[in-house]
């Protein structure tokens, strides 16, 4: 078939690669118009526009798809399917009717649940056991067209964001390649979503990373696994901010504090008190600096890190 593809993300380049190694032919791309991102606030494209001007597709980066111009280029290109995954779009009347079989998505989630823009997060966040692939039928609503096929994948105790998109992806290739290669019978038993279960994983605000040492240890390690390579939990301690990468929930019988006070610092890391529980914080990123093991640091003058400080912010208001 003749696709075109839209995404934006690493997640969505891993599934255009999938694409571009199957018997299909891409023959357009679209991606969000270049983000500026780093240091230097430097204009950088997205995973997606790399891996297309690498392989030299046809490459568009509108800033909106709802424009007459735009969907006659789209209509230009003949498609059979439009294959969309974190695009970060909403697809208009006038585009979803264009390919021949439809436009079809590419969601890491079981839909209903975890609609929007941060369903990897927001099932971390949750505590949820399970995650997976939904390639639906897209609608001119958010995540809510019909299913056409998914793919469950287990969300392990310790799994942090990295590692589930990871998981995801595998999932999502398998699972766009098997859709593609069975789409009109996978069409033809299409089923509709219970909107009734739905829920909206609404995109991380960076008020969220900041860690509230009130809440559980389960809570806490929670955030921070979802937070990892996107947007990292931190929390305050005298006048650093660190970037608190890798946590486990502690098992602790000794003296207790207020939240947010290091109990005890040991080769492993940090012991601190939480509204309930303790969490053991084992890997830490100064500013400026790499991410480091809280044992390398933990006799450092540089840092606090002493039995009895206590990390400031929501817990000490």
């Amino acid at each position: 078939m003749r696709l075109g593809f839209a995404g934006t993300p690493a997640f969505a380049a891993a599934l255009l690669a999938a694409l571009l190694d199957s018997p299909h032919e891409v023959v357009a791309v679209y991606t969000q118009p270049d983000r500026r991102a780093g240091r230097g606030r430097k204009l950088r494209p997205s995973a997606v526009a790399e891996l297309a001007e690498k392989h030299r597709l046809p490459l568009r980066k509108p800033v909106s798809l709802r424009g007459e111009a735009e969907a006659r280029e789209l209509a230009s290109f003949a498609l059979d399917v439009l294959v969309v995954a974190a695009y970060g779009l909403l697809l208009p009347r006038s585009i979803l009717a264009l390919p021949q079989q439809g436009c079809i998505n590419v969601h890491a989630s079981m839909l209903p649940r975890w609609r929007g823009a941060a369903p990897i997060e927001r099932a971390l966040l949750a505590g949820d056991r399970t995650s997976g692939i939904t390639i639906m039928l897209m609608d001119e609503g958010l995540d809510s067209g019909d299913i056409v096929l998914q793919r469950e994948v287990p969300i392990g105790v310790r799994d942090d964001r990295v590692a589930l998109e990871a998981k995801l992806v595998a999932a999502g290739c398998e699972a766009l390649r098997h859709s593609l290669d069975h789409l009109p019978e996978l069409l033809a038993k299409r089923r509709q979503q219970n909107h009734g279960l739905a829920t909206y994983a609404h995109k991380l605000d960076k008020s969220e990373a900041l860690i509230d040492w009130n809440a559980p240890a389960e809570s806490i390690d929670r955030q921070v696994r979802a937070g990892v390579g996107r947007m990292p939990a931190f929390a305050l301690l005298g006048s650093h901010r660190l970037r608190i990468l890798r946590t486990r929930p502690a098992p602790w019988e000794g003296a207790n504090g207020p939240p947010g006070t290091i109990l005890h610092v040991g080769p492993v890391g940090l012991v601190v008190a939480c509204g309930s529980g303790a969490l053991q914080v084992e890997l830490v990123q100064l500013a400026g600096k790499n991410p480091v093991a809280v044992a390398a640091l933990r006799n450092s003058p540089a840092t606090p890190f002493q039995a009895g400080e206590r990390f400031h912010g929501p817990a000490t208001a």
